[in-house]
């Protein structure tokens, strides 16, 4: 990501990263709700309101900027009581029921529970649509006073997360109608950003800041009231928001539910794993957003709801037996943004790969650097590795043909600029003083460091990027050659074996039984244990003497909490399971390493982080795996300690458990042969059978039943295309 949110370690403001989360802006404090349509995401409380104050995450926001920042709503002058709410399975609808608090009632009682209150809100085409429905449950009549507040401060996301502007744009007067409020703001970047707020019926009274209702409604009678929230609109809509609520739920439902058709399904014996997997997919088809060049996945929500490179190209992989459409959106897009030019404020060289693009003022302006950022040092390799994956996925050979070019200057970019002193191993070191310090996925000011704490100092090469490398190399050699690229081809791969070679030479540390975190700018290796290096095993760079040490040491009780493999394990100088990337458990991290460990054919491991993963899921609300947790160790009866600032949705912890049943399955296909392989499969001992519909391969599709019997797993094709194989290796 492009700061970390871990405050409460920070240390003077010269040495961090400068664009922190505000520690007092704690996600986990409150339940919140959020919803994310296109480049539109909105963060609420357990009322719908959305509540205003320094530091606090809620608001609407566009495009990095929040065009609501207040939105209060009182039923006779109180906030309502709240009954319950919740986000619909598929995403697309918060409902909220509520109460009314004691009013007056006859003979001086004191009256409450008699007028319900149903909120339903939904995201669309960058309006927030909402339906306040009031009913009279008493037996006699009643006057409903609904007021509904708001606020509009056109807040930048990083100023929203805690940053502090010595300058801000105008605030424009506001435009009042009948039943329409405008609210605009001029920022420096000379650009008007406008939030129109409208409502049906029209509310009785009407100004800057507040819409007020008075409704008499007999016994059992109900009235409705309609109100959006447009995002810079292109005109005034033929339709009042009634109206347009109803089309649009339609058409919202609508289209997620095209988007995540594509997906196989996947369900088993145990509903409560068929929740936690129906909620996996569901956030990720709900954070990806549609661009020119495809769907592409948003990070997560609140903070990361924008185009990171790492984090789509590890939610495309690890997503891409799943929907292999995912995979090529992210390719298309970070093609076309790859850097052209030198430029040191974007830590921007020619062939690398997109780190992250940000659209708010702050950007802008370059208050920070991040409107097109490309300031990570494993994308570039990432981008390539994961064109080859698609490449054996897919058979695409049209979109490698079109993206070669890129995959080129990518490869090029690793030898031109990626190894800066030459000696085989790429580094990175920011060009920019407000640029990230670290630059790997640990980004944390103080997640490199050696055996006694002291911080690494730079040019710093991780060991997983030089794994990335690799297998980069390999891909880019795999894919010359299906397009007749032979020389090209036959030079990548002997790169790719002389890095293998001063790989195991450099890195590995005997007496840990692992490869070294990182080397730093003196060459000397960060002898630390990690989960960096269990990445190493997504690719065949390690010498296979050395993997089964390295697996032990991953599934140590020191770096296995039971939930997950620790990012940091306990024992090493900086562990802190409540750190950001120093002890805490990740889920895309043991994904990633559960794919790594069925590679080499460690299933049985693989299936204990499925487990750990699912019974995590298990404790989370909605069943939504986080960005991260603690990593304290498993209590029994106890879930996951939260982190306090993490964010959820998250698409490559979405992602986690599609990838694990990958793992667990040995699960891989074949356009040559149009066929779906199945290598020495496993089911966690949580779930007896499982049925995965809609495989596709070649445009042909098979499902499948998988039930354990024992340690092995039987399976049944229950419906194929015709030409479609299914073959199984046991």
């Amino acid at each position: 990501m492009d700061s970390q949110p871990d405050t409460a370690h920070y240390p003077p403001p010269e040495e961090t990263d400068g664009f922190p989360v505000a520690a007092k802006s704690l996600l986990s404090e409150r339940r919140l709700h959020t919803l994310k349509q296109g480049d539109m995401f909105g963060v609420f409380d357990q009322t719908g309101d959305i509540l205003f104050g320094d530091g606090i995450a809620d608001g609407l926001y566009f495009h990095d900027t929040r065009y609501l920042s207040c939105l209060s709503m009182t039923l006779q002058g109180v906030r309502p009581i709240l009954l319950s709410s919740t986000v619909r399975e598929n995403n697309v609808l918060l409902s909220v029921d509520l109460t009314n608090t004691d009013i007056d009632g006859p003979d001086g009682r004191m009256d409450h529970d008699l007028l319900h209150v149903r909120r339903s809100r939904f995201l669309w085409n960058h309006v927030c649509y909402e339906r306040v429905e009031i009913r009279n449950f008493d037996v006699e009549p009643r006057t409903a006073l609904l007021d509904i507040r708001f606020l509009a401060d056109f807040a930048d996301l990083f100023e929203a997360r805690g940053s502090i502007r010595p300058r801000r744009g105008t605030q424009r007067p506001p435009e009042v109608a009948d039943n329409q409020v405008t609210l605009s703001y001029d920022g420096l970047d000379d650009r008007r950003r406008t939030t129109v707020l409208r409502f049906w019926p029209p509310p009785a009274s009407l100004d800057a800041r507040q819409a007020a209702y008075c409704f008499d409604l007999a016994p059992g009678k109900r009235v409705l009231v309609h109100f959006e929230v447009a995002c810079d609109p292109d005109g005034t809509p033929a339709l009042q928001p009634n109206r347009r609520f109803l089309t649009g739920a339609v058409e919202a439902r609508r289209a997620l539910r095209l988007s995540s058709s594509r997906a196989a399904a996947i369900a088993t014996s145990n509903e409560i794993f068929n929740e936690a997997i129906r909620r996996c997919i569901c956030d990720i088809y709900m954070l990806l957003t549609d661009k020119k060049t495809g769907p592409y996945p948003y990070a997560g929500v609140p903070w990361f709801s924008t185009a990171f490179g790492r984090d789509a190209l590890i939610t495309a992989m690890l997503t891409l037996w799943l929907d292999p459409e995912i995979a090529r959106g992210v390719l298309n897009y970070l093609a076309r943004h790859q850097a052209r030019t030198e430029d040191p404020t974007a830590d921007a060289e020619p062939g690398k790969i997109l780190h992250e693009v940000r659209h708010g003022e702050m950007a802008e302006l370059g208050e920070v650097p991040f409107r097109h950022y490309y300031g990570s040092i494993d994308s570039t390799p990432l981008f390539v590795m994961l064109a080859g994956q698609y490449l054996d996925r897919t058979g695409d050979v049209a979109l490698l043909t079109s993206i070669w070019p890129n995959i080129e200057r990518a490869i090029d970019w690793i030898e031109r600029y990626g190894d800066r002193d030459d000696d085989g191993f790429v580094e990175y070191g920011r060009r920019n003083k407000d640029g990230l310090i670290n630059q790997g996925w640990k980004d944390s000011y103080d997640s490199i460091f050696h055996a006694d704490g002291t911080l690494a100092e730079g040019p710093i090469a991780l060991c997983e990027v030089q794994a990335y490398v690799y297998a980069a190399r390999r891909a880019a050699a795999a894919i010359g050659r299906r397009l007749g690229k032979t020389a090209y081809a036959e030079r990548q791969d002997h790169l790719a074996e002389s890095l293998r070679v001063a790989f195991n030479a450099r890195f590995w540390i005997e007496d840990l039984g692992t490869f070294a975190l990182a080397l730093d700018g003196h060459k000397q290796p960060c002898c630390v244990r990690s989960s960096n290096a269990g990445h190493i095993l997504l690719t065949d760079i390690a010498t296979p003497d050395r993997v089964p040490r390295l697996v032990a040491g991953l599934m140590n009780r020191s770096s296995f909490t039971g939930w997950g493999i620790r990012t940091i394990p306990e024992g090493e100088a900086r562990y802190n399971p409540m750190a950001y990337h120093n002890g805490s458990v990740w889920p895309h991290d043991n994904a990633l390493i559960g794919l790594g460990l069925a590679r080499h054919g460690y299933r049985d491991e693989a299936a204990r982080l499925f487990r750990g993963m699912f019974d995590a899921a298990f404790y989370t609300d909605l069943r939504r795996l986080p960005e991260l947790f603690c990593g304290f160790t498993r209590n029994r009866a106890e879930g996951p300690v939260r982190y306090p600032v993490a964010c959820s949705p998250q698409a490559w912890a979405a992602a986690t458990l599609p990838a694990l049943v990958q793992s667990t399955l040995g699960l891989s296909f074949d356009p040559a042969t149009v066929a779906v392989h199945f290598e020495h499969p496993r089911l966690p001992d949580f779930l007896d059978e499982m049925t995965l519909y809609n495989l596709e391969v070649g445009g042909d599709r098979v499902t499948v039943r998988l039930v354990r019997v024992g340690d092995e797993v039987a399976i049944n094709v229950v419906e194929r295309s015709e030409t479609i194989r299914v073959q199984i290796s046991t």
